[in-house]
């Protein structure tokens, strides 16, 4: 069942009616991580989130402030540079174990995993380079036989802590050395003296001071570390949260329900969201923000694809396209129930202002 009293509540939770944050690696590492495979889109959340728009994401990017990396659930997601390694040595093992698997059941060998990470090596010595030019220099070197070889050499490099994306030239986010890139000593080592449960407990403070009133489930689902893990770090964290009473404890951070008290209507305005946005993708149950059939406009075929979201009094009201040559791009909205013209009208000011990486 829709709950827009809630979903306005994450909304505020999320930085995305009033910026909680003033730089975008504050927003980056508030979040913990956000999701990440669609680059223009995540830089957009960033900027929705903080202030400087998309130019001061670039340049927090180019800085080395701001990477993606692989950090859990074998999917792209943007961090922190501080924070890649060790949420990365926390939650990434078992999509590495996955990886493992299936280059191993399509004839890459540990050779040539090893080989690909010399030459990178190699070629990014002297700086950032294009995944193109690194792809290249893998194929001129016969590494890339294999179906899929690209991907999966890339992601075992990224998810066991030989690479990154650092600086995004011309809309293309480039590859980069960690060991140049990420500061020394953010491993879990560095970081929690190797303690686990003191990283999981860090994370999960993120994840409910940014997406609550959230579960300790949601988080269980998002990070994908076990619940009994979980349950074991909550206490180290507990008294930064309310609980919100229900069938299944949400959690929320101390202050929220002032702080909606405060926004008023400006909680319901309408806001034009990214196709993988964390108010969309940050929890295990989106019915919160939808309906079931909205959610199959949403989602079409339910396999992975996501629509940007236009959405207003706490909920998904349509999706939203940019249509139109560069100079002369406008608002297309599909609508997924009739909306005001005050509505419509928010929305038309919200796109003006959307943070586009390119014109």
């Amino acid at each position: 069942m829709v709950d827009a009293v809630l979903g306005r509540a994450r909304l505020v939770s999320q930085g995305l009616v009033i910026g909680r944050w003033e730089r975008p690696v504050d927003a980056a590492a508030a979040f913990g991580a956000q999701q990440g495979q669609d680059l223009p889109g995540v830089l957009a959340s960033i900027a929705l989130r903080s202030d400087g728009g998309i130019a001061a994401v670039l340049e927090a990017c180019g800085r080395g402030e701001i990477v993606r990396g692989y950090p859990m659930r074998g999917t792209v997601f943007l961090t922190a540079t501080a924070d890649l390694r060790w949420i990365t040595e926390l939650c990434a093992e078992k999509s590495l174990r996955e990886s493992s698997r299936i280059i191993k059941s399509r004839g890459i060998g540990t050779g040539h995993v090893e080989r690909s990470a010399a030459i990178a090596a190699e070629e990014l010595a002297a700086g950032p380079r294009s995944r193109a030019h690194l792809h290249a220099c893998w194929k001129q070197a016969g590494l890339l036989e294999a179906n899929g070889a690209n991907y999966h050499l890339t992601f075992q490099h990224i998810a066991s802590g030989t690479l990154c994306y650092g600086p995004v030239v011309d809309g293309d986010q480039h590859v980069v050395l960690a060991e140049h890139w990420l500061p020394q000593d953010s491993g879990l080592e560095g970081r929690f003296n190797g303690d686990r449960d003191a990283a999981c407990a860090e994370l999960l403070r993120r994840y409910l001071d940014t997406h609550g009133p959230a579960t300790l489930r949601d988080f269980s689902w998002w990070s994908k570390l076990p619940l009994g893990q979980i349950r074991r770090a909550f206490p180290l964290v507990r008294d930064q949260f309310e609980e919100l009473p229900g069938d299944e404890p949400r959690y929320q951070r101390n202050g929220l329900a002032d702080e909606m008290a405060t926004m008023g209507r400006r909680a319901s305005r309408p806001i034009l969201l990214p196709d993988f946005d964390e108010f969309i993708l940050g929890y295990q149950d989106r019915l919160f923000a939808l309906t079931e059939a909205d959610h199959r406009k949403l989602v079409p075929g339910n396999n992975g694809f996501f629509r940007r979201s236009a959405v207003s009094g706490g909920r998904v009201v349509g999706s939203w396209q940019r249509k139109g040559a560069p100079g002369r791009r406008n608002l297309e909205l599909t609508p997924f129930i009739r909306l005001s013209n005050r509505a419509i009208t928010g929305f038309e000011k919200a796109f003006r202002s959307w943070p586009f990486l390119t014109e």
